[in-house]
């Protein structure tokens, strides 16, 4: 009878790769999303000298804060929902939203999520158009959120 044998490096345990993943607004499927950046937080390190000891500095974790905003780009389609949701805001109707990005496996099965509390966009940006290329046309959102959690 043949054992198989079973590498040191699988399916199961090789890294997620990062074209693999989805957007969620509302708990609604965005599609077309070509990159995503902004999963960055970051905790404040408070340093102060301790009396009596004069070697060296104690450092305590401090506030955290979120100093990048969540950038959401795809390509421009016939739906307008990114635009129509940043001209509410331009004209004064702050609508916050829930937004999730789910990292998947090679299955497609959901492994990571990131959930944005409160994502505002406070900025949008159309394609740019060049008659001599033909690339497809971009948008991109920017949302300020009040922090998010890997759930």
């Amino acid at each position: 009878m043949a054992v198989e044998k079973t590498s040191a490096r699988s399916i199961g345990k090789d890294p997620y790769l990062s074209f693999r993943f989805r957007v969620e607004i509302d708990s609604l499927d965005a599609a077309g999303f070509q990159e995503v950046t902004g999963l960055t937080a970051e905790t404040e390190v408070k340093s102060f000298r301790e009396g009596g000891v004069n070697n060296s500095e104690c450092q305590l974790a401090g506030p955290n804060k979120f100093p990048s905003k969540l950038i959401l780009k795809r390509g421009l389609a016939d739906a307008e929902s990114l635009w129509a949701w940043y001209q509410r805001i331009m004209s004064g109707i702050i609508e916050r939203k829930g937004i999730a990005v789910m990292l998947l496996d090679y299955t497609g099965e959901e492994k990571w999520r990131w959930s944005f509390r409160d994502a505002c966009p406070v900025k949008w940006s159309g394609p740019e158009l060049r008659g001599n290329q033909s690339e497809v046309a971009f948008e991109s959102i920017e949302l300020v959120h009040k922090g998010f959690l890997k759930a």
